[in-house]
Parts: C-alpha cells; structure tokens; sequence
C-alpha cells in the first residue's frame, strides 16, 4: 500500500536529493524519459502561433472558471443531483476518506478497484481503506506496479517512470503468483492485465479521478488510455468520483481547449486513446454502468489558494505534467526526492496548500527559476513568481499578516539579522565605504565553510581592492 504523507517533505529533502543525485541510474533513466517526452510534446505543438493561441483560450478558461468558482460548484451539484449522482463535500483528507469509507460499509464492499487518481494519492485513501478492512487495488499500470513496490508515484502522469524493465521483471516475479522472471515488456503488460482483469469483475466499487467536470451538464470527464478507466466506472455496482473543487468548468465546448493542451502536453499525443464523459448511474434499459455513482469535492486547502488573488492561479493547473518534464531540478532528484504526492515545480507551489508551508518551504528553494515550467505550462502559470511568492512566505515576520498556513514557519533569526544588516549597510553610503574597507583589508579571515553555498561551490572571498581604490589609483596615475 501506498505510505500516507504524514510527515514534513522540507526534513530531509537534501539528504534524499542528494541520494538521487548519487544514483547514476536514476538519473540516466530521468533524464532520458525527460528528454523522450520533451520531443514528444514538440512534435504535436509544430506551429507556434496555434500553440500561443491554444494556451490563451486553456489559460483564459481556467481563469474565467476560477473567478466563478463558488457558482459553478453550486450549478455543478445540482445539476448532478438532479443527473442522479451523489455528491458529497470533504473539507479535508480524513473527511475525504470517512466518506469512501462510509459508502463501502454501507455496500459492505471488500474490494475497492481505483483508476488512476492523484487526489486519492493526496489523501492517501489506500491506508485508509486498508485500516478499515477493505483491498484497494490500483488498476492503471504504473500505479499498479509502485503499489506492488510499496511506493508512491513518482510522477502525476507516469507513476512508475523511475523503475526500469529489470526491476518491474523482479517485482511481479516475487509478488505476483505463478509468474516466472521475464523482461519482456509487452509480457509483463499482460501479466498485470490479466491479474486486473479478473479483478473488475470481483470488486464492489469503482473509483475514479476526475479531469474536467462540466457545471452546466452535471457531466464528470475521465482521460485515460489504458481502458481501466472505463472498466472502474462501468463495471462494479457502485463509482465513487474524488476530485479538487478547481477542476469545475462552466460548459462542455470548455473541455475540447482544455482536452487537447493537456493530452499534447502530457504524453505527446494528439487524443488520448479514451474520454469518459459520465453523467448518471444506469438508466433503466442500459446493459452496463454502476447503480450508484457519487462524487467527492475536496477542499483540502484549495480555499487557502483561492482566496489570495496572485496564489488563485495555482489552481489553473491541469495536471499534464509538462512542468515536471521540462524542469532540470525534477530530471537530476526525480519524484520521489520531493516527499509530497505532488512533486516538481507544480508540486512546489501546491502543496504548501495541502500541507502548510512550515512543511513544504524547502520545496520553493528546489528551483533554478530558469523559468522553463511557465514557457510550456498550457495554462500559463506563472510558476517562478509564485515560487518567489512563497520563498518570502516561508521567512515572513509574525507581524506580516499573512493569512497563508504555515508562514514564517521556517524564518531564521539568524539569517533575518544578516539582511537586516546587509539592508542597513546598502542604504548607508559611509556605513558602506566602511565595511567594505574592512572586508577587503581583512579577507585572510573570510571562513572557508559558507553553509549550503560551499557545498557545491568555492567559498566567497571579498577582492583585495574595492572598486573605489581601484579607480581612485587609475586617476592618481592619469594626473
């Protein structure tokens, strides 16, 4: 099972980066699936213009639907209600979980059969389930296998991006029963196929994210491509849907923008091989779908976002992915350096949300801020300024009237007395002439161990002139 997330990712997030980074094949296989996906989007995006047009009209229905948020919710639930669909509201991840809970002892499932789904990994609804008795079993492929492995995903779009085909052979040979060790990638699929098959069939509930959900129609849209999916909400008597307020639009014609930035900037292709568009359990007469279909609408921090005008636009996010593969911090650590459910540049941004950022603060520094995730963001986030947003958070003063969970959690007397000192010195030209004199003259006793920075780098050693004496000898020459 999936490990819940009840720890603080800032602890230990060097050591663990630095561990990946040591890990010669972890990074080659990181930065050959960055630099594959990397092409794969280019492919599909040929034409500039179209490109910069899509993303204005992807970005301007996020925006348009975020400033209606509230009234779309209500639209979106009672058009469902009135569609036959339950919907249910979780303030936050143990409310979210009583609630799948709740459903499954009233159905006195055993079995939960879950697609793919980030908001369940953000909840961590496999511990949960497990505790109360009932099997959770991923059926998306690479869920599937980081589940065997007893590890999250390591990546929102290809979970199991960080295992190779030998270590996929060696784990299905010592988990799976009967199976003998093959590296043949098209017979390990059908091992974990066969295995899932018979499970759609056995399990009680179906569970699903969900990528878009239309207010208007009371419609819940599902992207998939490995047809697991569709067997999860059509197949047991009972889906349950789980997904963040933010992911409601107004209309259906909002979906088709929003479908095509994301299936290109996720995986490089043009469609997605399924979408799902579900409206209602089954009607009288049809020969497949669910009894019962509910949705979960999840806060869990999403309101803390929302409310704050500049940090509202972290809520525009997709979850394509494309961040991720484009970042040169999240190619060298991978996911799984990050500790959150949500790694790379969009992790850094979300989850201080979810978890506060005391919590999360060391993930903000995780940035080159090269500005690569905003230039291929179909939604147009800007990332870095929101990074340098929550950087300041971080070390806020008591007295700075953030309303933000978690700020100044992080702040360092010690470091706030530095630039305290290094504002006085810079707003002062005679306190300046001063200490440079004395940094300068005095340089032989500069530290050579800097902290972090001579970690990596060679330590900060001031000139042994200033640039004044160095002009004031250049005119003395010239007189």
């Amino acid at each position: 099972m999936t490990q819940p997330l009840h720890f603080h990712p800032s602890e230990g997030f060097a050591a663990r980066a630095r561990a990946a980074t040591a890990d010669p094949a972890l990074r080659k296989g990181f930065r050959g699936a960055m630099d594959f996906l990397q092409t794969k989007r280019q492919a599909q995006f040929t034409d500039a213009a179209e490109l910069s047009d899509l993303r204005d009209l992807g970005a301007a229905i996020r925006r348009y639907s975020l400033s209606r948020l509230p009234e779309l919710l209500q639209q979106l639930e009672t058009n469902l209600v009135a569609n036959g669909i339950h919907v249910h509201w979780a303030e936050n991840a143990d409310e979210a979980n009583a609630i799948v809970i709740d459903i499954a002892r009233r159905r006195e499932a055993k079995l939960v059969i879950k697609g793919k789904s980030m908001v369940s990994e953000e909840v961590a609804l496999n511990h949960a389930l497990e505790g109360a008795g009932i099997e959770a079993l991923e059926s998306d492929m690479g869920e599937y296998i980081v589940q065997l492995a007893g590890e999250g995903p390591s990546h929102i779009i290809m979970p199991a991006i960080h295992k190779t085909k030998q270590q996929i052979a060696e784990l299905f040979a010592a988990k799976v029963p009967g199976v003998t060790y093959t590296e043949n990638v098209d017979e390990l699929i059908l091992i974990g196929r066969n295995v899932l098959r018979q499970k759609f069939a056995e399990a009680d509930i179906g569970l699903s994210g969900v990528n878009f959900a239309v207010a208007e129609t009371g419609t819940l849209c599902l992207l998939e491509n490995e047809g697991n999916g569709r067997m999860c909400t059509t197949v047991p008597k009972v889906h349950i849907a789980i997904t963040g307020i933010e992911k409601v639009v107004e209309k259906l014609e909002h979906v088709p923008p929003l479908f095509s930035l994301l299936t290109r900037s996720a995986t490089g292709q043009a469609v997605t091989t399924y979408l799902n568009l579900i409206s209602s359990p089954r009607k009288p007469g049809e020969r497949d779908g669910p009894e019962e279909v509910h949705l979960i609408l999840l806060d869990n921090g999403r309101t803390q976002a929302y409310n704050d005008e500049q940090l509202r636009a972290t809520l525009q996010c997709i979850r394509c992915g494309a961040c991720m593969n484009h970042c040169p911090v999240y190619a060298r650590i991978g996911g799984h350096a990050y500790g959150t459910t949500y790694p790379g540049p969009i992790g850094a941004i979300v989850s201080p949300h979810l978890l506060g950022i005391g919590a999360t603060h060391a993930l903000a520094t995780a940035s080159t801020l090269c500005g690569a995730c905003a230039e291929v963001c179909p939604v147009r986030i800007p990332i870095p300024e929101l990074l340098i947003r929550l950087r300041n958070e971080a070390q806020s003063a008591a007295d700075s009237g953030s309303e933000l969970r978690g700020a100044g959690e992080s702040r360092s007397v010690l470091v706030s007395m530095i630039f305290r000192a290094w504002a006085l010195m810079y707003t002062h030209p005679m306190l300046y002439r001063i200490a440079t004199w004395f940094m300068s003259r005095g340089r032989a006793l500069t530290p050579t161990a800097q902290g972090a920075w001579t970690g990596i780098r060679t330590p900060l050693v001031p000139a042994p002139k200033r640039l004044r004496d160095l002009l004031a000898e250049r005119n003395s020459r010239h007189e």
